[in-house]
């Protein structure tokens, strides 16, 4: 299982994955607003998403893991 973190701090612009969706290393799981900027948090290594564990407007913190992948 593979833990998917923020890199920085911002709010849930958009969900771009779903649960059980393959996804290759690089995808956008997760974009979130901060300054006025949208910032992908990208998938690792190519896998399945199994959790997603934000909704859309919630705060983030940064190292924050938004999500979950198994390989």
């Amino acid at each position: 299982m593979i833990d998917i973190k923020s890199e920085i701090a911002g709010k849930v612009w958009m969900i771009e994955a779903e649960t059980g969706q393959d996804v290759e290393e690089d995808d956008a799981v997760i974009i979130l607003e901060s300054m006025k900027m949208e910032i992908p948090v990208p998938a690792p290594k190519d896998g399945k998403i199994t959790e997603i564990l934000v909704q859309k407007d919630d705060a983030v913190a940064e190292g924050q893991t938004v999500a979950r992948m198994e390989t």
